[in-house]
């Protein structure tokens, strides 16, 4: 018989659509806040946080290790948001779905938990989650890296094999089959790399593949 699986989702871009407003409002606000704290141009601050982003997989990364910014300010100064509410994007059938599928749900985001919790609650979907595990929870160390996934493996009594981890990008679930979890990958690309065991277009899809993830 399959055993009960303890999913681990992605937020940003997988259970809704960041694309159009948060991250926007997340970049602008990153690119001000090493334009303020570093006295850089719009156009340097923009370059710098872009070359931490793809360096450390996080901008707070490198503000910490290069010019020892608090993170806990970083966070707070850039995930202040005038209408949160009015900004996030999602499926309506998001709870439905969360519903349908057997075992603990589990976060794991790179965000800060103050902005995790608030876009799952205005969702509606924040009851469904056992545990948050944002970027306090791992120590600041994002994902991809693999001390994030370990870090929420031992916070919460998680075996690995058990896991199926649900992301929109390929490069964080890489760390994550190497760790033995099952990985589905949400994306309109035509083609999956070997570590990826699952892709579909839409989160909401899963309920339909429970066979397929052993489920």
């Amino acid at each position: 018989m399959p055993t009960t699986p303890d999913w681990i989702f992605d937020l940003d871009n997988t259970l809704h659509n960041a694309a159009p407003h948060i991250f926007p409002h997340i970049n602008r606000s990153m690119t001000a806040y090493l334009q303020r704290h570093l006295s850089l141009s719009e156009e340097d601050a923009g370059k710098l946080r872009a070359h931490y982003w793809r360096s450390y997989g996080a901008t707070l990364l490198g503000m910490m290790r290069h010019h020892g910014t608090d993170p806990e300010h970083f966070l707070r100064e850039t995930h202040a948001f005038p209408d949160l509410s009015g900004m996030v994007v999602f499926e309506r059938g998001l709870g439905a779905m969360l519903r349908r599928l057997p075992g603990r749900k589990l976060l794991l985001s790179n965000a800060p938990h103050g902005y995790a919790l608030a876009v799952l609650q205005m969702m509606g979907v924040d009851s469904h989650f056992d545990a948050l595990h944002c970027i306090e929870s791992t120590g600041y160390q994002p994902k991809p890296s693999l001390a994030a996934f370990r870090s929420l493996l031992r916070a919460n009594g998680l075996i690995a094999s058990r896991c199926i981890m649900v992301e929109d990008s390929r490069e964080n679930l890489r760390p994550a089959k190497r760790l033995g979890m099952k990985t589905v990958w949400i994306t309109r690309e035509p083609r999956a790399p070997a570590y990826v065991d699952v892709k579909i277009a839409s989160v909401l899809a899963l309920p339909r593949l429970l066979g397929r993830l052993g489920a």
